[in-house]
């Protein structure tokens, strides 16, 4: 039997390593716990881990084997008990699947699913794997931050491309008059002494002769000093800094109103936790803007947003006119990209139906990279609904979704926010 060994060293990240490629071989048996595990809990919940079962044959691994060489042959015995077409029973109880269910029997062995749990991180990693904030290949979020190389001194080493010539001859020039200054110096003496010898008018004797070679010597090392040599070489040095593309703000908008009963309230912030989220998840330095509205907008903190308990009628119009009077203040000078998400059961006094579509259409849609309107209702849609149905014919970057129950939140998020939506809406 052959014995393969494996000799080498254990990185201090290999169980991480090879943690990461057993999550990519199975990653749809994981997806689909995932998506189980959604259904089954509370989207306040929804950034805890999950446990995951798969199935033994499934990570059944390779194993290396003798074989049995050479030419042989084999001679298969026939069926006594059963013949093409017979229908066989199923085996009552202790069949070996290892799932644990069924009576008990004495036949049969197998083994359980091989059981994981996934970290908070693995587990938004697969739940946010698909999403993505529509036109952001148009215009980056401030979160993404684009690398920018800067000048950062000189290196010895690099590409003939960045070779500084400047730099490389001043350091050519410092190393030859450094190397070349004490040789210089012995020339000067051994030529005045020559000088000296020959004003006496002793003209061949053994020193003048010996004289003469110094002097010839001393300039030969001179003249070896190379003009530019490797060492001299300097070469631009570029560092790559992190340098924020824009900025972007995301503005929340819910419908508090006494239309809005418990349930319909829960699900607009189930939607916007999800929201919140993705957002904080995928881009840190992302702004948020919370405004809760019934006849009257304020602006609230994320704990006033979720958590307070204020109601009365219905005015659309004046969360919207307060999230234009927050752009007007806070991101009216340039380089901001704003979104907005819009929650509501789309039950609107009549007559400002018609205001906020236009307020939508002359002062918000002109400034929002993407707008999102999620209206919250069983029956038939609301005439806010209708209304804004016209702007969505009209501008590509206005999406609307209803939602009828809890289980329609994930997919109506999904849709809204989806990479093919992204991709549609920057094309």
């Amino acid at each position: 039997m052959a014995h393969i060994i494996d000799r080498r060293l254990n990185g201090k990240n290999k169980s991480a390593v090879n943690r990461d490629r057993f999550l990519r071989r199975f990653k749809g048996q994981i997806k689909e716990a995932v998506a189980r595990a959604i259904k089954g809990r509370s989207i306040t919940d929804v950034d805890s881990g999950e446990k995951v079962s798969i199935p033994v044959k499934d990570i059944s691994e390779p194993a290396f084997r003798h074989g049995k060489g050479g030419v042989w042959e084999g001679v298969h015995p026939g069926n006594e008990e059963f013949v093409k077409g017979d229908r066989i029973p199923r085996p009552q109880g202790g069949g070996g699947g290892g799932s644990g269910s069924g009576k008990a029997s004495n036949e049969g062995e197998g083994e359980d699913d091989f059981v994981f749990h996934l970290s908070h991180e693995e587990f938004m990693n697969v739940f946010f794997e698909d999403l993505a904030l529509p036109n952001l290949i148009k215009t980056e979020l401030m979160g993404i931050e684009e690398m920018k190389p800067v000048r950062a001194g000189y290196t010895n080493d690099g590409t003939p491309a960045n070779i500084s010539i400047v730099r490389s001859l001043r350091g050519a020039l410092a190393r030859r008059v450094a190397l070349s200054a004490p040789t210089l110096a012995q020339l000067v003496e051994a030529e005045e002494e020559l000088d000296e010898m020959l004003e006496s008018g002793e003209e061949n004797t053994l020193d003048i002769r010996h004289q003469r070679e110094r002097v010839h010597a001393l300039r030969e090392k001179l003249y070896s000093i190379p003009f530019i040599d490797p060492f001299d070489l300097r070469y631009n040095n570029r560092v790559k800094q992190p340098k924020p593309t824009s900025q972007a703000v995301m503005f929340c908008l819910m419908d508090v109103s006494g239309s809005m009963d418990e349930s319909k309230k829960d699900m607009a912030k189930r939607f916007f936790i999800l929201l919140y989220l993705f957002l904080q998840r995928n881009y840190e330095k992302i702004e948020l803007v919370f405004i809760r509205h019934h006849t009257s907008a304020v602006e609230v903190n994320e704990h006033d947003f979720f958590h307070s308990r204020e109601s009365g009628g219905t005015v659309v119009s004046s969360a919207l006119n307060l999230m234009k009077d927050i752009i007007a203040k806070r991101y009216a000078q340039g380089g901001w990209n704003i979104y907005a998400a819009q929650a509501s059961d789309g039950d609107n006094w009549d007559s400002d139906s018609a205001n906020c579509g236009k307020i939508l259409e002359e002062s918000l849609l002109p400034l929002c990279q993407y707008y999102a309107y999620i209206e919250i209702t069983e029956g038939e849609p609301q005439n806010l609904w209708y209304e804004y149905q016209k702007l969505g014919a009209r501008h590509r970057h206005f999406a609307m979704q209803r939602i009828r129950q809890a289980g329609d939140i994930y997919p109506v998020f999904r849709e809204l926010f989806s990479k093919e939506r992204q991709q549609g809406g920057s094309a």
